[in-house]
């Protein structure tokens, strides 16, 4: 056996770091499973203290499933944004912030118009913040360490 130690790379010269883009859906899938148990509880929470959630156009529930769904749909949105500005902003973090926060805001407008009563309001506009406070932070801190 003549073995000079000399191993030899894949011709091609890729590199097994992963492309940003893929990164930052990965991170953000993560969160958004994270956001949805965060949501699912806090809904769940606020249905043993009380809150019955039922909206008065129908008379209907909202099912716990329903929050989850929800959120889950979202925040894959949420991570669409992110993706895009990442690949044709110069300054993704930045627009992201406005972009979400702004969206955050209008989400909080059907609450205050449903004619829910003022527990179900109250719980529904503290349940769109809830995965705000995880996504947005999340996906901003990811943009900003892929752009630095």
């Amino acid at each position: 056996m003549n073995d000079t130690g000399v191993v030899a790379g894949p011709a091609s010269g890729r590199t097994s770091r992963t492309h940003p883009l893929r990164r930052l859906a990965g991170t953000g899938f993560i969160a958004t499973l994270a956001a949805m148990v965060a949501t699912t509880l806090a809904a769940a929470l606020a249905r043993t203290v009380g809150v019955d959630f039922e909206i008065p156009d129908g008379g209907e529930t909202i099912p716990l499933s329903g929050f989850a769904v929800v959120t889950g749909f979202f925040s894959v949105v949420g991570i669409g944004i992110a993706v895009a500005l990442l690949r044709w902003s110069a300054r993704p973090a930045t627009l992201f912030v406005w972009t979400a926060v702004s969206l955050t805001a209008i989400s909080l407008v059907p609450p205050l118009l449903s004619g829910a009563n003022t527990a179900t309001t109250s719980a529904l506009l503290g349940l769109h913040l809830v995965p705000a406070t995880v996504m947005i932070p999340t996906l901003v801190r990811s943009l900003r360490t892929r752009t630095d």
